[in-house]
């Protein structure tokens, strides 16, 4: 295909599977039980945490997240006393355990208490057309407080050549406004042109065999290489097109 093909090829597939349906198969379903914009970004971001696996055992241990957190998220992480947070200690996601949750609920307590919330840090330190930088400088901020060292492994860093995949599908859930209503748009401080796809084995695959990847690692370097490419094709909305990678990776076995 040429690049015109494969625009077209691409973008009936963002077609097919940017929809309400999508929802259904997809972590994104758990913050999509809330309404309140700070519950929707800590169930949204909790929940991208842990999407690594089994999407059904995500999904499962996504919801009783914020079952543990009261089905009120944001209030939780405000008000918690320490003896409320007993109860989390029970929590595992593969080599996520309860004593790292506790320890991201404290994190979190600390950005909404002095940082203005998630949208603000991420602001705060956002280039142009990245905010890989920003979420670098996020991991830093999200570990002021004492922590548990072996916790700081659950958040990645792009500054170390990490594809950070979770919370980049996170700032997609956040910040893209896809007027479908699968990615919720609710940070209008920042745009769609500064997001970077959320490469994994099914998008990196599937990238490498339209030809828009090269690099045989899904690490940072081939998120920029995956990036460049794919803004050429979408300067103002280039990670609309993990619908296309992730569906014909997922649904169709490309």
């Amino acid at each position: 295909m040429n690049k015109a093909e494969l625009k077209e090829f691409l973008d009936s597939k963002v077609e097919q599977y940017n929809k309400l349906q999508f929802i259904e198969s997809d972590p994104i379903q758990v913050p999509h039980q809330f309404i309140l914009k700070e519950d929707i970004e800590i169930a949204g971001f909790l929940t991208a945490t842990i999407s690594w696996g089994n999407r059904k055992s995500i999904i499962k241990n996504a919801k009783r997240m914020v079952e543990l957190l009261d089905n009120s998220p944001y209030d939780f992480v405000l008000n918690h006393h320490e003896t409320d947070l007993e109860k989390l200690k029970s929590f595992v996601h593969r080599t996520f355990n309860g004593e790292d949750f506790i320890q991201f609920i404290k994190s979190l307590q600390h950005i909404y208490k002095n940082h203005n919330g998630l949208e603000s840090v991420f602001l705060k330190h956002a280039e142009k057309n990245s905010l890989q930088s920003s979420i670098s400088k996020f991991k830093s901020i999200f570990f002021e407080e004492e922590h548990l060292i072996r916790t700081q492994k659950h958040i990645s860093d792009p500054l170390k050549n990490s594809a950070a995949k979770r919370i980049n599908m996170f700032l997609r859930w956040m910040i893209r406004n896809d007027n479908a209503g699968v990615d919720f748009g609710i940070w209008n401080s920042l745009s769609s042109s500064q997001l970077s796809c959320p490469l994994d084995v099914h998008s990196g695959n599937v990238a490498r065999k339209l030809g828009l990847l090269k690099r045989k690692q899904n690490d940072g370097k081939a998120l920029i290489e995956l990036d460049t490419a794919l803004r050429k094709l979408d300067s103002k909305d280039p990670v609309k097109y993990d619908f296309a990678l992730f569906g014909l990776g997922v649904f169709e076995g490309f």
